[in-house]
């Protein structure tokens, strides 16, 4: 079902996915972030793991977004989808075009559901500290909205 977006919670009855990958180009801003928050509010309920394209290092801005939130990040390890060590997911989430591009590659032979959130790569972003900053909270803002939408977090129960 590649490019749809999940149903969203008052939508038709959808299976929930048990395991879910988030996938962006470095594994170095996005995909990290989406895997913590998703981990942070779901993780007893879900698998969520992140990779990327190509294996970057962790951005300090992302991890100062993250820790605003008490969630933390700066563990993290940036891997590639050739570094996954069970690529058996239910739901590849992508945050990029080539991301996307490359899970449906990866997927081709696999029963898994593709889908796509266009989400701002906030490396992009020039200027001061707080406006860097900015951007970040903006992307991690988003993907926590997105995340708490499209996997009915209610519906489970908080953690």
């Amino acid at each position: 079902m590649s490019g749809a977006g999940l149903e969203p919670a008052n939508g038709p009855a959808r299976a929930r996915p048990q395991s879910v990958l988030f996938a962006c180009s470095f594994n170095a801003v996005r995909s990290p972030m989406a895997e913590a928050i998703a981990k942070h509010f779901l993780g007893r309920q879900i698998y969520f793991a992140s990779a990327g394209l190509r294996s970057g290092e962790l951005d300090g801005f992302a991890v100062a977004a993250m820790e605003e939130l008490g969630i933390s990040i700066a563990k993290h390890k940036p891997q590639t989808f050739e570094d996954l060590e069970d690529a058996s997911f239910d739901l590849i989430v992508t945050l990029s075009p080539e991301a996307h591009h490359k899970a449906l590659e990866f997927t081709r032979t696999l029963a898994v559901d593709v889908v796509y959130w266009p989400t701002m790569d906030p490396t992009a972003v020039q200027g001061s500290r707080e406006t860097m900053l900015a951007a970040y909270r903006g992307v991690r803002d988003g993907l926590q909205k997105r995340i708490m939408d499209e996997f009915d977090w209610r519906a489970i129960g908080t953690l």
